[in-house]
């Protein structure tokens, strides 16, 4: 167990962009990592990559996540909706169904809820529960309509749940390094600006030890045009990643 008293992660999403490299931030912090996926193929790539735990589930069935949480302290959830999938739903005012970033959170949320874990972080982004703080929120909801509208029931839940959270809500996520500050700020405040995956993903695991972080909707974006927008200083969060 590390000094911060968690020993054991969670990791929803460590297939995804953002959780390939939350996983790496994990381990070097030194925390012990479980992942959850849905692909039997998977399994051995996350082992390779250091996992030390996989279980295999789907999280939209309620009793993944509670086998996954159990022994827990925390969980990260970088789940996400693939483009090919909304692809279906090109309308952002359609309703694709069940989707991870709801169904999916909101399970890991109730079982998190009902079991070991006391902390969870999740990822969400920016336009998540009408936030109209910047252009890009609203660019983000005509788009990825139904993603949002998924996030906000999970985000909900969380805050509700009773557990320490933190929901980071980043801007439009890449995998090049990001050109400015790296700036966190109140959900509203207006932040834009593209934000790298390695940075979202030690921000992540950086939460949660910061204080200033407990129970809190930060926006984290790299824009050299908005210093003056960043109000939390989340550059010194989490392991550096490469």
């Amino acid at each position: 167990m590390t000094t911060d008293g968690i020993g054991t992660v969670l990791l929803a999403g460590a297939t995804g962009g953002t959780g390939k490299r939350a996983l790496d931030a994990l381990l070097a912090v030194g925390y012990e990592v479980r992942c959850v996926t849905r692909s039997e193929s998977a399994v051995e790539r996350l082992h390779r990559r250091g996992a030390d735990g996989v279980v295999v589930g789907d999280l939209l069935d309620p009793a993944t996540a509670v086998r996954a949480v159990e022994g827990c302290d925390a969980v990260l959830s970088c789940v996400g909706t693939s483009p090919t999938r909304l692809a279906r739903h090109r309308m952002p005012w359609t309703d694709p169904g069940p989707l991870v970033d709801g169904e999916g959170n909101r399970n890991l949320v109730a079982a998190a809820a009902a079991g070991d874990p006391w902390a969870f972080v999740m990822q969400s982004a920016l336009g998540t529960g009408g936030d109209r703080g910047s252009w890009m929120a609203h660019l983000f909801r005509l788009t990825v309509g139904p993603t949002l509208r998924a996030k906000a029931t999970a985000e909900e839940a969380l805050r509700a749940s009773g557990l320490r959270h933190t929901v980071l809500r980043p801007g439009a996520l890449t995998d090049l390094f990001g050109v400015g500050p790296l700036l966190g700020a109140p959900a509203g405040t207006g932040l834009w600006g593209i934000v790298p995956r390695r940075d979202v993903a030690r921000v992540m695991v950086g939460t949660l030890v910061e204080p200033e972080a407990a129970n809190e909707t930060i926006e984290v974006v790299r824009n050299p045009f908005q210093g003056s927008g960043g109000s939390i200083q989340v550059a010194d969060w989490g392991p550096t990643v490469p």
